[in-house]
């Protein structure tokens, strides 16, 4: 029976798995950013629904924590792969783009209250990698890792959703976007989820040279 059984389930996990991925490139990414040289980083909007109570204040400064987070393990990915891969593009140092929002009255509070033309005209780079985080857990904290097959139907191995988008500095244009279902599958903390989420869509990563080459080829 087991045997019969076991073969189903990996046939619905692979296909919820297939229907929780979703990459996005603009046709004419190409063309928009022939110029582009510098990326920055932004700290990631996170809205969070927690099982526990927490006041709103402090779910407030949750939410900022994880925002911060997400903006960090980018930044250690692409540092990671720029050592092995050339990009591109360089990235900023997250720690100057902070810094010059911060000098610029913008933190995360306000960040959503800016376009993406007058970020990149204020941090000096051509485009922008931000993104949107839903989360029922604090992921940053670590997630447990042991898990069966039944929470993949019951939901209980759902933490949320993660969208990164790429946005050009000049016409405010989406360039390219990768989203992502969070499970107990997708990493243990915020740092393995980008990692694997990231490797995963490495080859739609526009700004790869190595995929250019091979498109061209």
């Amino acid at each position: 029976m087991m045997k019969k059984i076991f073969p189903l389930i990996m046939f619905f996990t692979t296909a919820m798995a297939l229907g929780q991925k979703n990459i996005y490139e603009n046709r004419k990414f190409d063309e928009l950013t022939q110029d582009h040289r510098v990326l920055a980083i932004v700290p990631f909007i996170a809205h969070l629904e927690l099982k526990e109570t927490v006041d709103h204040s402090e779910l407030k400064i949750l939410a900022q924590r994880e925002g911060y987070a997400v903006q960090n393990a980018l930044e250690t990915y692409f540092s990671q792969r720029k050592k092995r891969k050339k990009f591109n593009v360089d990235f900023q140092n997250i720690a100057n783009t902070n810094a010059i929002l911060s000098q610029n009255g913008i933190d995360y509070n306000n960040l959503d209250i800016y376009t993406t033309q007058e970020l990149c005209d204020i941090l000096k780079v051509d485009g922008i990698i931000s993104g949107n985080l839903n989360l029922n857990i604090l992921l940053s904290e670590g997630v447990p890792t042991n898990f069966s097959l039944l929470d993949y139907f019951s939901g209980d191995a759902n933490y949320g959703r993660i969208g990164v988008k790429i946005s050009d500095g000049e016409t405010g244009k989406l360039l390219w976007k990768y989203e992502n279902e969070i499970t107990k599958k997708t990493g243990k903390n915020t740092t393995e989820l980008i990692d694997k989420m990231m490797k995963t869509a490495s080859r739609k990563f526009p700004y790869d040279k190595e995929k250019k080459r091979k498109n061209k080829s």
